[in-house]
């Protein structure tokens, strides 16, 4: 559950840093599946959403992490 939580959060933290770059610099997308995620008109809250989430994510992957390895 923890690896498939890191992998969500890593894919959700970097959908959405690619998603601001590519908003307001220029157009290159790491993953470009994630801007069907994203409400059209919302990008900017969208991706910072995106990172957010996948921030708790990885929070919680590493809180899963250190407690299977207390037991």
């Amino acid at each position: 559950m923890k690896n498939l939580l890191g992998f969500v959060s890593f894919v959700l933290v970097v959908g959405g840093i690619s998603g601001l770059v590519s908003d307001h610099l220029w157009g290159l997308r790491v993953f470009g599946f994630v801007r069907y995620l994203v409400p059209a008109g919302h990008q900017t809250a969208g991706y910072l959403v995106m990172i957010v989430l996948g921030g708790l994510l990885a929070v919680c992957a590493a809180y899963l992490d250190r407690a299977g390895r207390e037991d």
